[in-house]
């Protein structure tokens, strides 16, 4: 008899043992099919110190103004008109607004008129002929599942003005903005979302680059430049 109960006292914690077994398997699986944490940097080029062209603009962007909400280290996705979704996999490995700035200043480097592009912070006595000041209102991919719930693709919406100013006293030569919404993505990937990214801060740069250039030998600057791009088209405007 005492032999036996020993026996069936010793077998109640082996029991216990193998039901949590089985739980703590599932546990472990479900771990392990977890999605990967992803990060992504933008793209472009440090801008350079100097340039082989001559006879170009030096210009330097001062540190950017950018919407609150973009300032999170998710990439972001808009759905319909007020709601952001925000994923904990996929995320920015850099300062959203720096790398934006680093990005558009390198994109305008070596591309006429400007000969070199720097940002902030540059050295005390660096001159320059104008400063840029960008202010980024939309930065992100959109999808509608509402109203399209099957669709694969969905559009990229980069929003932003800028300043350009001259350094000797702060005052604003021109005041511009450009409205991108010629990009596409395939919702759900985002490294299409950030290459797509990429690609509307190439054109932000061109928008401004552009500009420098109508102005540059006229003495009276135009007071705006828009750009407005989407799929189909693209259009700009300019008032003095």
């Amino acid at each position: 008899m005492t032999h036996s109960r020993i026996l069936h006292v010793a077998a109640r914690p082996l029991h216990g043992v193998l039901l949590a077994l089985p739980l703590a398997m599932g546990c472990f699986r479900l771990a392990r099919e977890a999605s990967p944490l992803r990060q992504y940097v933008l793209g472009g080029l440090a801008p350079e110190s100097g340039s082989a062209m001559r006879g170009g603009l030096a210009v330097a962007f001062r540190r950017i103004d950018i919407a609150s909400y973009l300032v999170v280290p998710s990439v972001l996705v808009r759905r319909g008109t007020n709601e952001i979704a925000v994923s904990e996999y996929h995320r920015w490995g850099e300062d959203v607004g720096e790398a934006i700035n680093r990005v558009v200043a390198g994109n305008l480097t070596g591309r006429p008129p400007v000969r070199t592009a720097d940002i902030a912070p540059w050295a005390t006595r660096t001159r320059h002929d104008y400063l840029v000041q960008l202010h980024i209102a939309r930065f992100e991919g959109v999808t509608d599942s509402t109203t399209a719930p099957s669709a694969t693709e969905g559009p990229v919406h980069v929003k932003a003005t800028w300043d350009i100013i001259r350094p000797s006293d702060g005052l604003i030569l021109i005041r511009g903005s450009s409205d991108d919404r010629s990009g596409t993505w395939r919702i759900g990937d985002y490294a299409t979302l950030v290459s797509s990214l990429d690609t509307a801060l190439l054109q932000l740069a061109r928008d401004i680059g552009g500009c420098l250039a109508r102005f540059r030998n006229d003495s009276t600057p135009p007071a705006t430049c828009t750009t407005v791009t989407t799929a189909k088209h693209t259009e700009r405007t300019s008032t003095r």
